[in-house]
């Protein structure tokens, strides 16, 4: 407001707003920067891999991805509802950059985003189990909107990463999304788990 209030009083008299307009110019200058500013944090927060910007990705049949399927996408109705997106292909076909542009739209639109590589969060999960942090990071997890888990499949989950992986899409049914990236078509999902009703549950969820 300040700012935008300065450059209104540098300007000519005559080109300065009477009252009402300028008190409608100030709250506009607030409200922008207010929203500029949640987008910022949210996106420094999110810690996605990629400063992907949907203007950057390519749509194609090709890709098997077309551009009235995307655009869907990018209304963020998915976050709303709870749904969730899989996006498989092999390596460096921009399963992560997509991932990332969606997640970076989400921050712009004022839904909190989180990016987890799915070896490094199970990791986390594990050491927050031997710390007593375990249910704190869960929950965490829990209230965070969209969350994206990327490249899931690199390597075989055991006992542990497979229940903290059916419990994180559990807590979230219906009621956060999630973007999950993999290089395995899911009919190959099953060779990850050490428990194939694991594999099972994770399927419905």
């Amino acid at each position: 407001m300040a700012g935008r209030y300065k450059a209104i009083m540098d300007a000519p008299i005559h080109q300065q707003p009477e009252m009402h307009s300028l008190l409608a110019l100030l709250t506009e200058a607030e409200e922008e920067y207010r929203v500029q500013n949640r987008s910022d944090r949210y996106l420094r927060q999110s810690r996605l891999r990629y400063d992907a910007v949907i203007e950057q990705v390519n749509c194609s049949i090709d890709r098997g991805l077309s551009k009235e399927a995307f655009l869907k996408l990018c209304d963020n109705s998915y976050i709303k509802k709870g749904q969730n997106i899989l996006i498989s292909g092999s390596t460096g076909c921009g399963k992560s950059f997509l991932a990332c542009s969606l997640g970076r739209l989400a921050c712009d639109h004022g839904y909190p985003c989180s990016f987890f590589p799915v070896n490094r969060l199970m990791d986390e999960l594990a050491a927050a189990r031997l710390d007593g942090s375990y249910r704190k990071v869960l929950k965490k997890i829990e209230r965070t909107p969209l969350i994206v888990l990327d490249d899931l499949g690199l390597k075989t989950l055991d006992l542990n990463s497979s229940l903290a992986l059916i419990e994180i899409l559990d807590d979230r049914y219906k009621r956060g999304a999630v973007i999950v990236t993999s290089q395995l078509p899911v009919d190959k999902w099953y060779e990850l788990f050490d428990e194939a009703t694991h594999a099972d549950a994770l399927w419905i969820a």
